[in-house]
């Protein structure tokens, strides 16, 4: 998605125990000037994330004093998970649900690979005009 430089040292992931919230970090620039902290959540999609979740990650944030996160995850948010997110002032936190996370994994073709082509034909009705 355009993070940190070309190599493949733009993020780290955490450890899975102890972590204190934060599964990943993103270098946002080449420098690593700027991070991103990560937390991914596999849920059945049926399942809902709601605020006390969302409370939990931005202490985390804030535990790490960092201003960006963002938190992923295959189930979605509730109504009020989204509301809190949108309006914490310690960090900025985006939210990606099931359904846009599918979305951007097709856009940027993480973690998923071409299985059919299909090329749709039309009638070129030009080359059957008579001159």
């Amino acid at each position: 998605m355009g993070y940190g430089d070309s190599d493949l040292l733009n993020g780290e992931v955490t450890q899975k125990t102890g972590d204190e919230g934060i599964d990943g970090v993103i270098k946002e620039d080449k420098l690593g000037l700027d991070k991103i902290y990560i937390q991914a959540k596999r849920w059945k999609k049926e399942s809902k994330i709601g605020r006390p979740e969302i409370q939990k990650f931005v202490g985390a944030l804030d535990g790490k004093r960092a201003k960006k996160g963002i938190f992923m995850t295959t189930a979605f948010f509730t109504k009020d998970a989204i509301d809190y997110a949108n309006n914490t002032n310690s960090a900025t936190v985006v939210l990606i649900d099931g359904e846009r996370l599918t979305n951007l994994m097709i856009e940027y073709q993480a973690g998923v690979t071409v299985k059919e082509i299909y090329k749709i034909r039309k009638i070129d009705t030009d080359f059957f005009m008579e001159e």
